[in-house]
């Protein structure tokens, strides 16, 4: 719930920021313009948000807020910069087209069998990163350093 959540947030407040700018785009010179204009600014809003954030704090703004860490698998690491890109286009690119896909396409198979190409696991991503709660984080580095806090 709580990564759901987070989500909800970044989307929010990256739509507030670019509403906020909107009135710098109406002077753009057009309808096409400023639409383009809000366009650059929403792509490069979200790139700052979900990779630049996310590389420095290890969560974005409403990840941030919620109390969500990304990490990297299988060693609980910081993900790296490639992969961090690599996950904002596929949250770009790839998972706008899933509801479509599920629309079109046949029935989810039923028993164990997941459809190739989706995570593994419900917090886990394509570009092998996974959500986890900072708190569980913090328990997670002091098990590993041998601390009992």
């Amino acid at each position: 719930m709580r990564r759901y959540l987070a989500v909800g947030l970044d989307a929010y407040l990256c739509l507030l920021a670019v509403g906020l700018l909107v009135r710098s785009c109406l002077h753009a010179g057009g309808t096409g313009g400023a639409i383009a204009l809000l366009f650059v600014q929403l792509i490069a809003l979200s790139f700052a948000n979900q990779v630049l954030l996310t590389l420095a704090f290890r969560a974005s703004a409403g990840k941030l807020i919620m109390g969500v860490r990304v990490i990297r698998l299988p060693d609980a690491g910081r993900p790296g910069f490639r992969l961090l890109v690599l996950r904002w286009l596929y949250g770009l690119l790839w998972l706008p087209r899933q509801p479509w896909r599920r629309l079109r396409g046949p029935a989810a198979p039923s028993g164990p069998e997941r459809p190739p190409g989706r995570p593994a696991e419900p917090y886990e991503d394509l570009a092998g990163i996974r959500q986890v709660r900072h708190s569980d984080l913090r328990s997670y580095r002091a098990a590993v350093l041998g601390r009992t806090d």
